[in-house]
């Protein structure tokens, strides 16, 4: 017998080789049936996975991420499926779960228009009344490669060579006569997936390498009920007016050039704007809270990223000027600030009563971002960061760690947006050591060091294996767009490892000479992502203290434009943002413009305000306030922008 301890620490007997779906099953039909996957000892795996030693078991169900994503994976296998049944000629690529849904890449000659997505929807339709099981099996590399040979499946060939020098053999999952590549976990049975809907497709590159063939790749969404599938669809809907690659657009907060390139997006005045304040706001708050700030070259040669590590952990991913073979330096476009603040800590001699030393810097940077990955403001090649490095002693990291969480959950409550936001400790993939610079030794302890301080804060997090710094872990704050796409938007890294590679040393009270341990945060993170999120949060009805334009003056009348004028020049002496409307319009078709602009506050100018020096105000969401002094007016609004009210 083994014990298996369950959610809330009850442990139950089961007999050796237990299934985790046995043990579903034993504790009552209803979760079963719900079930997912499992995870056993904190590794999700199948359901049909034998218990063969006592371990902590966790049952997943839809309503948890694990389960979606295998209940989404699973979607895209049957997808895979239908298209191999109605159109064999074409070739399986890749098929991932991602935060929303799921896709499929296909090499295929037929053009998968709206009509061939609806019959591939009855055919995977089909597929599930048929209750196919999954079931795993492995091969060796050899067999696995003359199977997908014998199957004329050449980017499933590709892929086993990719694993076969690592010696192990390659897992597959088999739905009735279906054979598809993969490592897992899936749900037990095609039956689950009860509601299915393709949303779209577009191309793709393979592997994101514009060198590459163009792809079809078919995104989709499954639910286990029908009701579930119909409230997604609703959400969609509502998403797509918040979009802000739409929104930010219409509202002329930025657009794009096909001359400039992709991922490069252009910042109209109102976008521009809006950064701008956010930037002012951040280094102002950094400043108050001891960041120093400096000022970086956007290049360096590739001796300093060879320093770092970066140039063999991430030079797929820079922009690279220049040949080695060739050139006698090669410089390279930075994709992070890192290594060149370093050089600032450097510039002389550091003892333990200089630490801590936090660096701060308003950072454009460049990455290298596949073609298919971008989006709007979200992912792109050039953007700003509030990015900073900070160096202190042992002793000091707990608390420097805790104030830098603290400064990052003040800018996200400022703005609105912390109730939004989850947490993920980002670890390092022991099975991937390749990826990362350090022991095993030192990544245990930097980990066991996190993990330690962000229980002893109570932060919530989530584990994400693989998806530390190729130097350290970290706790990435993140935060879905409106279509639930998830993405990073600050980061606060522990790295003990870098200091000691460039040289950065102190000289503590016992007169050794110390590496510093280092901490690697953002306070805001990426400005154009931030915009992004704040457009859609907000449907771009900015907080007024944020807003591009925060007062409209509408005078009635062509008579009244001298006092509009007056008014106006009032408002800006005292810092506030203000057009004035002089056309010769009605005053109704002014305020809807307005109101379809988002602005904040109108003030409505006409003989009899202009007789008793007032304005008419109409404020955004509530309509006509009425007329109210100028002055009186003032002193509401800048009270609203010094207290940086929401509304």
């Amino acid at each position: 017998m083994i014990k298996v301890t369950l959610k809330d620490g009850v442990v139950k007997e089961y007999e050796n080789g237990t299934t985790a779906a046995e043990v579903a099953k034993s504790l009552g039909m209803g979760l079963y049936k719900a079930a997912c996957v499992c995870q056993i000892n904190g590794i999700t795996k199948d359901l049909r996975t034998p218990l063969t030693e006592d371990c902590e078991l966790s049952i997943l169900t839809f309503e948890t991420n694990e389960g979606k994503h295998a209940f989404w994976h699973t979607a895209s296998h049957i997808l895979a499926q239908a298209v191999k049944r109605l159109y064999p000629e074409t070739k399986l690529t890749i098929g991932p779960a991602v935060d929303n849904g799921f896709y499929y890449d296909f090499d295929s000659d037929i053009n998968f228009t709206p009509e061939i997505l609806t019959k591939l929807e009855e055919e995977m339709k089909k597929i599930v009344k048929e209750g196919l099981e999954l079931q795993r099996f492995e091969l060796t590399p050899d067999d696995a490669i003359k199977l997908m040979n014998e199957k004329n499946e050449t980017y499933k060939v590709e892929l086993i060579k990719e694993h076969s020098d690592k010696g192990e053999n390659i897992s597959f999952y088999q739905q009735g006569d279906f054979i598809e590549l993969c490592a897992g976990p899936h749900i037990m049975n095609t039956s689950a997936v009860k509601a299915i809907k393709l949303t779209a497709c577009t191309g793709a590159y393979w592997r994101g390498d514009s060198n590459n063939k163009m792809l079809q790749r078919i995104y989709g969404v499954a639910f286990p009920k029908a009701s579930e599938l119909e409230a997604h669809l609703q959400m969609l809907e509502e998403a797509k007016k918040r979009d802000h690659n739409k929104l930010g657009r219409e509202l002329s907060f930025f657009t794009t050039a096909d001359i400039i390139g992709q991922g490069l997006p252009i910042l109209l005045p109102k976008g521009a704007r809006v950064i701008q304040l956010l930037q002012r706001f951040v280094e102002d708050e950094e400043q108050k809270r001891g960041w120093l700030l400096t000022k970086t070259p956007y290049m360096a040669k590739s001796d300093l990223y060879k320093l770092s590590g970066h140039w063999d952990h991430y030079k797929d991913g820079m922009f690279v000027m220049g040949d080695e073979e060739k050139d006698d330096e090669v410089f390279a476009l930075r994709p992070m600030t890192c290594p060149f603040q370093y050089q600032a800590y450097l510039n002389k001699a550091r003892s333990y009563r200089d630490l801590p030393l936090r660096y701060n810097e308003t950072s454009t940077l460049f990455r290298n971002e596949a073609s298919g990955e971008m989006h709007g403001l979200i992912r792109v090649r050039q953007f700003t960061i509030s990015e900073g490095h900070l160096m202190c002693r042992p002793d000091q990291l707990e608390n420097e760690f805790k104030s830098c969480l603290e400064l990052a959950i003040f800018m996200l409550k400022t703005l609105g947006l912390y109730e939004d936001v989850s947490y993920r400790f980002s670890q390092w993939d022991p099975n991937d050591k390749e990826k990362y610079i350090g022991t095993v030794e030192q990544w245990d302890e930097a980990q066991g060091l996190m993990k330690k301080i962000l229980d002893h804060l109570d932060i919530p997090y989530v584990i994400g294996v693989g998806e530390a710094a190729f130097y350290g872990p970290k706790l990435d704050i993140q935060m879905k767009n409106v279509f639930g796409k998830e993405d990073t938007i600050i980061t606060i890294q522990i790295d003990q490892m870098l200091a000691e590679k460039f040289g950065m040393e102190y000289t503590d009270a016992d007169g050794t000479k110390k590496n510093p341990y280092i901490i690697h945060r953002t306070s805001l993170g990426c400005y154009e992502r931030t915009l992004a999120l704040l457009i859609e949060k907000y449907a771009g009805a900015f907080p007024v203290w944020l807003a591009p334009e925060q007062v409209r003056v509408l005078p009635v009348s062509e008579k009244f434009s001298d006092y509009a004028e007056k008014v106006s020049a009032e408002l800006k002496a005292k810092g506030l943002r203000v057009e004035a409307d002089y056309r010769p319009e009605k005053i109704g078709y002014k305020i809807r413009e307005a109101q379809l602009e988002k602005i904040p506050y109108m003030l409505i100018v006409g003989e009899k305000e202009e007789a008793s020096g007032e304005v008419s105000v109409r404020q955004r969401g509530k309509g006509d306030l009425g007329a109210v002094e100028l002055n009186k007016f003032i002193d509401t609004i800048l009270e609203q922008v010094k207290t940086k009210e929401i509304w």
